[in-house]
């Protein structure tokens, strides 16, 4: 199973030492690891995190449409946050398990449409924890204009905004991307298409600092906002008299602030550049945790803690409950009823025999 090295050509099938990628048909993705040992662990670990990821956010989901006391603007949030999750797990992990049972070949077609959603649903995922960084703000700081400021109009353009926002970075870079030109290899040292390996291939360095203006924009914008907003909470929690208060506000923010941690922990150190072959792999290890533990562990941080998820939840066991409680005792009374009369009529024929 490990890729053997080869070398973009042209139609010639002469060796060219910096060719563009148009005439780069393929890459080889190189995965986790190039034991043989860890191959089948990895699989079925991976596996077993794309089921859960898949059923965790999916419940979430339904859970948020399903249940009228949680269409309020914060749950609204994190249906989309779950809904990204799960498009992450969809555009990420399936490639990665089939590259344990068959080839790890990647066309660059194919590779260019995983960078680019990949780059889509990040970015969009840093808008969408900023703009639930700002509904906690008003919440706990201007409770009183909560219902006015975070209207349903006000929230349906964050979220049009935060994936606007986002398909126009992806845009950017990928159409950056199709232009470079790849020189010597075409084996990705990673799992997935993501932008520094591509960098890393490449044959010119304009796009690095593109690269860099971008993704720094983005993360320090966010990080502007989210970090206003905690430190506006924090001071208004501070002048708090009681403690029930402070648990409020802790019980409040405390999954968004453990999901930010996880998040932009994991991405700064998925994007400092590796200066050594154990610094590469211990980027995939930082990239892995983003693209697959955040999103499968994010449905539990949401509702293990949380007082109306646990509630929908329960009126929704409940309801099922009553709804098969419902049949099986109508089966029970007909079947009842019914063995009454055959034994009966099987007793009457008998007695007069």
């Amino acid at each position: 199973m490990s890729p053997s090295t080869s070398v973009p050509t042209d139609h010639t099938g002469e060796v060219n030492g910096c060719e563009n990628d148009s005439s780069l048909i393929e890459f080889i993705l190189m995965g986790l690891t190039d034991k043989p040992e860890l191959q089948l662990p990895l699989f079925f670990l991976l596996l077993l995190n794309y089921v859960v990821t898949v059923m965790g956010n999916l419940s979430l989901i339904n859970l948020i449409c399903l249940n009228s006391h949680l269409h309020t603007p914060i749950y609204f949030f994190l249906f989309n946050l779950s809904f990204i999750d799960l498009c992450h797990s969809f555009f990420i992990t399936p490639k990665m398990l089939m590259s344990y049972i068959s080839e790890r070949n990647i066309s660059f077609a194919e590779c260019m449409t995983q960078l680019f959603f990949y780059c889509f649903l990040v970015n969009s995922e840093h808008y969408v924890l900023t703009a639930m960084a700002y509904d906690r703000y008003v919440a706990i700081c201007k409770p009183l204009l909560y219902t006015v400021t975070m209207s349903s109009k006000v929230c349906s353009l964050l979220m049009f905004g935060s994936y606007m926002m986002g398909f126009a970075g992806s845009m950017v870079h990928t159409g950056c991307m199709i232009r470079l030109i790849f020189c010597d290899s075409n084996i990705l040292i990673h799992y997935m298409c993501d932008l520094l390996p591509l960098l890393q291939l490449s044959c010119s360095s304009t796009y690095d600092l593109v690269v860099s203006i971008i993704v720094g924009t983005v993360v320090i914008a966010s990080s502007l906002i989210i970090f206003l907003s905690y430190a506006l909470i924090l001071f208004n929690v501070l002048h708090m008299s009681s403690s029930k208060g402070w648990s409020k506000a802790f019980s409040t923010c405390g999954s968004h602030i453990i999901s930010i941690g996880l998040f932009y922990g994991f991405g700064m150190l998925t994007h400092v550049k590796p200066s050594s072959t154990g610094s590469v792999d211990q980027g995939k290890l930082f990239s892995l945790f983003c693209t697959n533990v955040v999103p499968m562990l994010n449905p539990l941080i949401y509702s293990l803690r949380n007082r109306d998820v646990k509630l929908a939840v329960k009126i929704k066991t409940e309801q099922k409950e009553k709804r098969c409680l419902t049949p099986c005792l109508h089966c029970y009374v007909v079947f009842s009823s019914s063995s009454t009369f055959s034994y009966s009529s099987f007793s009457s024929r008998h007695l007069s025999f």
